[in-house]
């Protein structure tokens, strides 16, 4: 397993990192994720510490909290083996501050993250999303001082805009406080938005990518092709709105491409579009879900081997979005930006 920095941090995390979202399968939308339980949650992270994979992904809103209590019970007895990742800020509970990046809301999905985890710190602490009502220096502060507390060791942020982010960074260093120093993102194949804005960013502030669906929202498993039907396990029965969404012709013309890379390594589906995602700029790990052993495997194939620079640029062209502006217009000067959001040579 590799390891890579996490950002401007001193934390080596592996290139692959596991979710937790099957985890509890508490609720309609979560069940249709998964239902571990806590004695197949111990195998699979069996499984990954034997491929050295040690940092696992929770959040409270997962199962209503159901999928840290798994992790914290599963991890019973080897929590030094491990990095716990997890996340707040959206709505936990009725109350008028059970939601949002406020002092009060943090510190106490923090303390109740702690108790369900079963561990005194968590590791990386991410906010789950922007909260525009709360000043960005009463959440920084926060963070701040629960680090300093010894609750959490770094803080990351997850679905950020690309000013969300600066903001924050800019905040961090004018007062002295913690930095985030990471960001998890959706970033796919399918979905390359991150690229416009947020991956410039990143390589320009030191925070690393922690990408969350990685396969596209489950478009990416190699069982959706043209002229298919869904397969009748596909969640994307039950959650295809939630998430992203994708024009047909644009997915199947990239799952085409992705077959014929397939078809010349010997590899699958996913293992290549999960090994496209391992060489793009700022990426620090890949979060990886699995519903049973066999799917793990399956992923855990995506390291150790890299596609050729042809077979990326073969994908990198199938997958290539329409730019919004300013994107199409700075792509036309890469003399002048040359990060990421100009084109491909």
């Amino acid at each position: 397993m590799e390891y890579r920095q996490l950002g401007r941090s001193g934390l080596r995390v592996p290139v692959l990192s596991f979710g937790t979202g099957t985890f509890g399968g508490k609720g309609e939308f979560f069940e249709a994720w998964g239902r571990t339980d806590v004695d197949e949650a111990r195998r699979l992270i069996d499984i990954c510490l034997e491929a050295g994979v040690n940092l696992f992904d929770s959040a409270d809103i997962y199962s209503a909290g159901r999928s840290e209590e798994v992790l914290g019970e599963a991890l019973k007895g080897r929590r030094d083996e491990v990095l716990i990742s997890t996340k707040a800020t959206f709505r936990s509970g009725d109350g008028p501050n059970d939601v949002g990046s406020s002092r009060f809301h943090l510190i106490d999905a923090v303390d109740k993250a702690l108790k369900r985890l079963q561990t005194d710190r968590i590791d990386l602490f991410q906010l789950h999303g922007f909260d525009a009502m709360t000043p960005v220096e009463e959440t920084l502060t926060a963070l701040d001082d629960l680090v300093r507390a010894g609750k959490i060791r770094y803080i990351g942020c997850s679905n950020f805009s690309g000013w969300h982010l600066m903001k924050s960074l800019a905040v961090s260093e004018r007062h002295n406080l913690s930095r985030y120093v990471a960001h998890q993102a959706y970033y796919s194949l399918i979905g390359r938005d991150y690229e416009w804005e947020l991956m410039p960013l990143a390589q320009d502030q030191g925070v690393g990518a922690v990408v969350w669906s990685p396969l596209g929202w489950g478009r990416l498993t190699g069982k959706i092709r043209r002229g298919q039907p869904l397969p009748e396990t596909s969640r994307l029965h039950k959650t295809s709105d939630a998430g992203p969404q994708v024009d047909d012709e644009y997915l199947y013309n990239v799952v085409d491409a992705l077959d014929a890379v397939a078809e010349e390594t010997g590899k699958s589906v996913p293992q290549i579009a999960l090994n496209w995602l391992l060489q793009r700029p700022t990426v620090a790990t890949v979060i990886v879900g699995a519903r049973n052993e066999a799917q793990l495997r399956q992923n855990l194939g995506a390291v150790g081997w890299n596609l050729t620079p042809e077979q990326v640029a073969r994908l990198d062209a199938a997958s290539e979005p329409a730019k919004a502006y300013p994107y199409w217009h700075q792509a036309q000067f890469k003399e002048r930006n040359p990060f990421p959001t100009a084109r491909a040579e």
